[in-house]
């Protein structure tokens, strides 16, 4: 097992990192060590099987499970949790993207400790952002009650994510890093942890997909995945995000299958206005990060049209004036035709170039 403790921002606490085949079960420790005792584990239905084995490894540590996280956070699912989070002192959570959103939000609302088990690539547990939604619309918050306090990244449980997931998973946490080189308020370090994250999901995702049980490459796409949402914790978000959350919050879209599909959409559309940031990112894939991003999503065997999701091409209209209000800072201007011409090819499938 390495341990590290990582915080890069004013005002935020350090984190506590541990990666290791295994490190799943030092839950319990970790609560001990914080003088900790009653924890509600979280899940989604489909990893509730997950959750139970993470009780039994707390013993009498456990208060209880809540298994009922789902995608984007619905503010209705997080008032249900705070009534079953009412007598504990601690959230355990393991899951991906919508089990740590959980987490967060509860934790934005009671500031209980967080331990988290991630077992995807989202990143979403090196954040101190929540999204979450109501009423059809998502919206994003930052602050240092939602960022875990102790993240255990164990390779043993992403060796049995689907391949499927795997992929869109380590696409979604790349769109972090892409982001990142052209937001307005990069630095020096936010430019470096973007380039690690790629390079480690770059070199090691196609190997995940030959041989899912490879847990050397399983751990590095895992620490890709830390850098990735580390660096979406030191900059904005820009169109991609924005789009993303768009199309979430509106149309209820997979959150990482509607990364993986945008992501060479978005990078195509500000290649230009944002070239030099993107220099580095380009000679790390051989070529214009747009077409390349595609390519290597294709490689992989990722979802490439929105239209596969389930999104009506009648729908595009609408996305992309919701997507043009109220814009994230972004290096090409965001103007609504453009923007509909951007969905029109992601939702066909189409090559960005």
């Amino acid at each position: 097992m390495r341990t590290f403790h990582a915080g890069f921002e004013r005002g935020y606490p350090p984190v506590r990192v541990c990666i290791g085949a295994g490190v799943r079960h030092e839950v319990g420790a970790e609560m001990d060590a914080r003088k900790l005792r009653r924890a509600l584990v979280l899940s989604t239905p489909e990893q509730v099987a997950q959750g139970e084995a993470t009780m039994a490894d707390l013993g009498a540590r456990a208060l209880g499970i809540f298994s009922r996280a789902t995608m984007h956070t619905p503010v209705r699912i997080t008032e249900a949790a705070l009534a079953a989070a009412e007598t504990a002192d601690c959230l355990v959570a393991i899951g991906g993207g919508s089990t740590i959103g959980l987490a967060k939000a509860i934790a934005l609302r009671t500031d209980l400790p967080q331990i988290v088990l991630p077992t995807t690539y989202a990143g979403s547990e090196a954040t101190p952002v929540l999204g979450q939604s109501a009423d059809g619309v998502k919206e994003t918050l930052r602050s240092p009650k939602v960022q875990p306090e102790i993240i255990l990244y164990d390779p043993e449980l992403v060796a049995t994510l689907p391949l499927s997931l795997t992929v869109t998973s380590g696409l979604n946490a790349m769109a972090h890093a892409v982001e990142a080189l052209y937001a307005r308020d990069r630095n020096p370090l936010s430019s470096q942890l973007a380039l690690g994250g790629l390079r480690a999901f770059v070199t090691s995702l196609p190997r995940v997909v030959a041989c899912p049980g490879d847990l050397t490459a399983r751990e590095q796409t895992l620490f890709g995945a830390w850098l990735c949402g580390t660096v979406l914790a030191q900059v904005g978000m820009a169109l991609h995000h924005k789009l993303c959350h768009t199309l979430g919050g509106r149309f209820n879209l997979p959150h990482a299958a509607t990364h993986a599909i945008l992501l060479p959409h978005t990078a195509a559309y500000n290649a230009d206005a944002a070239a030099e940031m993107l220099v580095p990112a380009e000679e790390l894939v051989g070529g214009p990060i747009g077409s390349r991003l595609y390519d290597f999503a294709a490689s992989l065997g990722a979802p490439l049209a929105l239209k596969s999701l389930g999104l009506s091409e009648t729908d595009l209209d609408e996305a992309a004036k919701l997507a043009a209000e109220n814009p994230y800072w972004n290096p090409k201007p965001i103007e609504r035709g453009d923007i509909r011409g951007l969905l029109q090819k992601a939702w066909e499938g189409s090559h960005p170039h």
